[in-house]
């Protein structure tokens, strides 16, 4: 005997409002592995997310289409705002060493990113790969799907519209990142520069000193010490910048 499922179709709406809003979130959130998984990956775990929350749909919806268009350009711009918050928490740490690989001479070597399989700079991909291994560590995915069952409770999906007062906010959090970027990276930079100008004012009073050859090597081994040192401080700075992009999606979300 045939089964028939028959669902309402506002509360499919409902759903499709809500995965809306869950595929705008994942976008965004640098969860290690999802930015090279394929688009049907994606979409299954965001449908996977939806129906989880299936008690959190909305109950009622707009009366016309206009507004249920309307509704889903809201769903979508709180899903992206809120994966773009979490994604800049991590973007400090690539400010910081792209500065470093510059000046130490790592911007020459390459290697293939894991998670793009593209060519990237072996500095960067190490940032990367810390940042993802801090977001599980410091338990921030668990931090976004609560946020994002808050964003239900406060605004059910189809009742949410991004204000001009948050707009603030985000823009402050993201010249957080480079001035964090750089305040990290400046030990470093300076260190190098001490460096450099040791070296030139050593070839500065004996000119047959070949020291340019020695430039490059000493940066390179100066700078994976002091790495080595600034790896008890990573950490620190990334929970405390991810408390900040937290604080920012809670202003968000209570706006």
């Amino acid at each position: 005997m045939p089964v028939s499922l028959d669902i309402p179709l506002s509360q499919l709406l409902g759903g499709l409002m809500t995965f809306v809003r869950v595929s705008g979130i994942f976008a965004f959130v640098p969860i290690p592995g999802v930015t090279a998984a394929r688009s049907a990956a994606k979409i299954v775990m965001a449908l996977a997310l939806t129906l989880a929350l299936s008690n959190r749909w909305p109950q009622t919806l707009p009366a016309s289409w206009s507004g249920l268009a309307a509704a889903m350009i809201g769903e979508a711009a709180l899903g992206i705002t809120i994966g773009l918050v979490v994604a800049l928490a991590t973007e400090f740490l690539l400010v910081a060493f792209q500065t470093l690989s510059l000046q130490a001479g790592y911007s020459f070597a390459s290697t293939i990113d894991p998670t793009t399989q593209a060519d990237a700079g072996v500095l960067q991909v190490f940032a990367q790969l810390t940042s993802g291994l801090l977001f599980f560590s410091l338990g921030l995915h668990h931090q976004v799907v609560l946020a994002f069952v808050r964003s239900l409770e406060i605004h059910p999906a189809g009742q949410f519209w991004l204000k001009p007062a948050a707009i603030p906010e985000i823009i402050g959090l993201g010249s957080l990142v480079f001035s964090t970027g750089l305040r990290l990276a400046l030990p470093v930079i300076a260190f190098l520069m001490v460096v450099d100008l040791s070296l030139a004012l050593m070839g500065r009073i004996n000119a047959h000193l070949q020291l340019i050859l020695l430039a490059f090597p000493a940066k390179m081994v100066a700078t994976l010490a002091l790495l080595s040192l600034l790896t008890l401080v990573i950490p620190v700075v990334y929970r405390q910048f991810a408390e900040a992009a937290l604080l920012v999606v809670r202003k968000v979300i209570a706006i």
